[in-house]
């Protein structure tokens, strides 16, 4: 099992920036994609954005050149940082894991943007 902890979501003005980390705990080793998704107040969850183990990285249209995700993979922890944010940003954020053929997510962490 992996247990994925979402934190660093809040309220902020748009053209702002947060940044949001999901670390991994449990069986975390041999952990391989790791991503964001997002889902607001009476939407599907959609995709945010994806890093491989290997680094490489593939953006929702929406988020690509405002949002950047990393990772580290000595802290099983994957990051999304994101700058000049939006109202249509708001959503609860999940991030997820992929190992051994099974996906785990996350609690989720909610941002808000006012505008």
């Amino acid at each position: 099992q992996v247990q994925l902890v979402e934190s660093g979501g809040g309220l902020v003005q748009a053209g702002g920036s947060l940044r949001l980390s999901c670390a991994a705990s449990g069986s975390s080793f041999s952990i391989g994609a790791m991503g964001w998704y997002r889902q607001a107040p009476g939407k599907q969850r959609e995709f945010v954005a994806t890093i491989t183990s290997g680094g490489n990285t593939r953006y929702a249209d929406a988020v690509k050149g405002r949002f950047t995700i990393s990772r580290d993979n000595v802290k099983n922890t994957v990051y999304l940082q994101m700058n000049s944010l939006k109202p249509e940003d708001t959503a609860v954020y999940f991030c997820n894991a992929a190992r051994s053929f099974s996906l785990y997510w996350g609690q989720g962490t909610q941002v808000t943007v006012s505008s």
